[in-house]
């Protein structure tokens, strides 16, 4: 979502690095062609993190680049050499961006803290190469495992601003006004509806105390449902640890400043009771204009046993020392922030359970690839479960299928990973 050059949602494009395919190749020395098996590794694929960036106010780059790829990792060499792995990706994204999977919806993190590093994908294995697989009987195979193909994944970043306090209330109502008298923010003013246009971030200093506080783009009926800006900009709130709510007890746009206050609560319940049930203050402002005494007085009439209430005149600073020190003793009692915990979903990080056939120089049909490492890992020899698990994973993969296709007759020996047995 973007406004007026402002981006706090995007959709990007993320895919760690394939792995480098083994080598094949046997050592060759004058009058001796083959004198064993000497390939080399491949290269594991580079990851894509995440990291926390305090200079970064929105996601606008993400609009101009919306693809990242890390480095593949290189084929394994001659001579037992390594390919090289391929680099790693670094994206830096604001503090407080939440990434999810775009299937999915799932939230995969919470980028909160500035300079946090969060992997995102991992590049793929590389493939093992042909030294790999000697064995006591097989001294010469004549095959390489080939590196892991990673898929690109599909994310959606999501900004929510960090603050302590956020200000709320119905456009034009002061909020950047206050901002800019509480803290060193130079937030846009004017006298219309919807000056700003994206959140505001000020630090506001009581004494030795400092607090960060958040003007939200003013909010209407309806907003909780998409209505004004209140739908794209009610995320901005979820961090908050309490709000300011602010009130133009003029009247002078032509509203109840009462029904303004319910209004906004309503919209605030309507998108979450967790937004609903944060500690409250509320700062009426333009109490300098003429006539506002008689709605005061309604005001704390109806409101004043159940909330905390401030009068102010953001313009001329009136009342702003006051509202400052009540914010920052509520904030004292409050818990601090947390980061928005992640779904139990991770992407998949390259691992593949692809698998190949290769026929060595003994007539044995080897079996090689991500699934065998996958069994190798989860299949304990002398236990007789696990090698039922071990046959009736190769039988649904079509494993036994593909060795018939490529030959394979009753009698003939079969290699999965440390697995050697007689084909039936």
């Amino acid at each position: 979502m973007a406004k007026n050059g402002f981006t706090d949602k995007v959709k990007i494009t993320v895919k760690a690095g394939n792995g480098g395919d083994g080598m094949n190749s046997f050592k060759a020395y004058k009058g001796k062609p083959a004198c064993g098996p000497d390939g080399g590794d491949g290269g594991n694929g580079g990851s894509v993190f995440f990291v926390g960036d305090k200079d970064m106010h929105d996601l606008l780059s993400f609009r101009y680049t919306a693809k990242y790829f890390a480095g593949n990792g290189e084929r394994g060499g001659t001579n037992q050499c390594f390919g090289k792995s391929g680099e790693d990706l670094y994206v830096k994204v604001p503090c407080g961006t939440l990434v999810r999977d775009f299937e999915s919806g799932k939230i995969l993190c919470d980028v909160y803290e500035d300079g946090e590093t969060v992997k995102i994908v991992t590049g793929g294995r590389g493939g093992k190469g042909n030294t790999r697989f000697t064995t006591a009987r097989r001294h010469a195979p004549n095959f390489a495992q080939k590196g892991v193909i990673t898929k690109p994944h599909v994310l959606i970043l999501e900004m929510k601003v960090i603050a302590d306090v956020g200000l709320v209330g119905f456009p034009n109502v002061g909020k950047s006004t206050l901002l800019s008298k509480v803290s060193a923010a130079k937030p846009k003013i004017a006298d219309y509806h919807f000056t700003t246009l994206s959140p505001n971030l000020g630090v506001a200093k009581y004494y030795d105390d400092s607090f960060i506080v958040a003007d939200i783009p003013g909010l209407i009926e309806g907003a909780s449902e998409g209505a004004g800006l209140g739908h794209d900009f009610l995320r901005h709130i979820d961090r908050t640890r309490m709000i300011c709510h602010v009130v133009d007890i003029s009247g002078m746009e032509g509203r109840d400043p009462l029904e303004d206050f319910e209004i906004i609560n309503a919209e605030l319940k309507n998108y979450s009771e967790t937004l609903s049930a944060l500690p409250q203050i509320v700062a009426l402002n333009k109490t300098d204009v003429p006539g506002a005494e008689q709605n005061i007085a309604r005001f704390r009439k109806k409101f004043g046993k159940r909330c905390e209430i401030y009068e102010i005149s953001a313009v001329r600073g009136e009342g702003t020392k006051e509202l400052l020190r009540a914010i920052d003793e509520k904030l004292k009692t409050l818990p601090p922030a947390e980061r928005i915990p992640a779904d139990e979903f991770v992407l998949e990080e390259g691992e593949s359970l692809d698998f190949e056939i290769f026929v060595d120089e003994n007539g044995a049909y080897v079996v090689v690839g991500g699934l065998v490492d996958m069994l190798c890992r989860n299949v304990v020899l002398n236990n007789p479960d696990s090698m039922n698990y071990f046959q009736r994973v190769l039988k649904l993969r079509g494993v036994f299928k593909a060795l018939e296709a490529a030959g394979c007759k009753p009698d003939d020996t079969v290699v999965v990973g440390d697995v050697e047995f007689t084909y039936i």
